[in-house]
């Protein structure tokens, strides 16, 4: 890859893109929720729901959102639909900050935040899946330690800006102009795809081998919901969305429920907090350690992998005594890491493995499309049950969903990988 420069050039710019995306993906998704939802209680006396509820009619028009999003990035290509999209996710920060107690445009702003994080999302993706084969499980191990990243530094800064410097809600207006500085990167700095600029994926000097006879046909909706193969990365990814999401938006709730008198001010901020950042620390190393396992064992090992990592992220919030446990904190704070990095990685990389570089977004949309059904009542879900004093069982529930996907990607071993030819397995898959 770094024996071209034009090349390395290229791909370090999109690298760094790509890290930045998954960064707010990650961030303004769910995480910046146990920031946002502590400070709007405090100041305003809303409700978990009334601060909340903005997020989960977002996720609900997001499921559409990833098909349209997903048909527009194959028919226009990357940076037309990228540009824009990140300049109204700009827009919408820029509401919430500007809101104050003002719920009408709070619920707005919020609402265009959850949804706009889909276009981010998907770019990286796609990106990668256009720029890299044999490298690509590691490049979006690099790529993905964003969304871990904004569990080290993102909600600290947010939590620290917000109250210790006193912006309130302006915080979001930092994040305006940092992703406007994100446009002008995706605007004049990166291309599609490597053959735009002349290169081949990898920076090698020829096409694709595992593309020579491919013909480039599109994949009909009807063949990719008639196979196997598609509902199993359905089932599976589909529940491991479903709990990242779940679990990112009560992070807060779930250790403030858990906090005594002596937890000041309480134990998410005095000790959960620090744990998180150590913990999403180890966490970045292991993004790459899972796309180096996608690379040189195969998506399906590697994807075995991560769902046990979430283990590491769950059992402990499910088992958790009042007053929290250093040695549970530590653990669940490395399974966050993995989790939030992990997948990520591995969504692109497993999809790209069963359909390859060419029919990657043609599937993908349709995938995360139907995924994003559940996913869009996961913070619903742990609201429901936090409602009804029941916190700790919805992590029982969470628990038995990851036994759940575990057992559907040991189902999907006999899968060949579509661009096994320019991959460098170390191993037989």
């Amino acid at each position: 890859m770094f024996n071209d420069r034009k090349f390395t050039g290229q791909a370090l710019l999109l690298m760094l893109l790509g890290v930045f995306l998954m960064f707010f993906y990650a961030g303004l998704q769910t995480d910046h929720l146990n920031v946002l939802t502590p400070y709007l209680q405090a100041t305003y006396g809303w409700d978990d729901l009334a601060i909340t509820n903005p997020v989960t009619a977002a996720a609900i028009v997001s499921i559409v959102l990833y098909l349209v999003a997903g048909a527009a990035y194959v028919k226009y290509g990357v940076r037309r639909i990228l540009v824009p999209s990140i300049l109204l996710l700009a827009l919408g920060c820029l509401g919430i900050a500007l809101a104050g107690e003002n719920y009408a445009i709070y619920a707005v702003s919020l609402f265009v935040v959850r949804a706009l994080v889909v276009p981010l999302l998907l770019g990286a993706f796609l990106l990668a899946a256009n720029w890299f084969i044999k490298y690509r499980g590691r490049v979006l191990g690099i790529v993905t330690a964003g969304a871990p990243l904004f569990s080290i530094i993102g909600i600290a800064a947010m939590n620290w800006l917000a109250n210790d410097v006193g912006l309130g809600l302006n915080v979001y207006a930092v994040i305006a102009a940092i992703l406007v500085a994100m446009v002008l990167v995706a605007a004049f700095g990166i291309k599609d795809t490597p053959e735009e600029s002349g290169l081949f994926p990898d920076g090698a000097d020829h096409r694709p081998l595992s593309e020579e006879q491919d013909a480039g046909e599109p994949i009909t909706v009807r063949q990719l919901l008639g196979e196997v193969r598609a509902w199993q990365l359905i089932v599976s990814y589909g529940i491991l969305q479903f709990v990242i999401v779940a679990m990112m938006a009560y992070m807060a709730v779930r250790y403030i429920s858990l906090s005594t008198p002596e937890n000041v001010p309480n134990l998410f901020v005095s000790e959960a907090l620090i744990w998180l950042s150590v913990g999403a620390a180890s966490g970045i190393p292991m993004s790459y350690v899972i796309g180096w396992i996608d690379d040189k064992l195969g998506s399906i090992k590697a994807s075995l992998v991560l769902n046990i990592l979430f283990f590491f992220a769950v059992v402990p919030l499910a088992v958790m005594p009042v007053g929290g446990s250093e040695v549970l904190m530590v653990v669940w704070a490395f399974g966050v890491a993995c989790m939030t990095g992990g997948v990520p990685t591995m969504h692109p990389c497993i999809t790209t493995y069963v359909y390859g570089r060419k029919h990657f977004m043609a599937a993908n949309k349709w995938i995360m499309t139907i995924q994003a059904v559940p996913m869009a009542f996961a913070v619903a879900f742990m609201a429901a049950f936090n409602d009804a004093g029941m916190l700790t069982n919805a992590y029982y529930v969470l628990i038995g969903l990851l036994v759940v996907s575990f057992v559907t990607i040991l189902t999907m071993r006999r899968i060949p990988d579509a661009n096994a030819q320019d991959r460098d397995y170390a191993f037989a898959t």
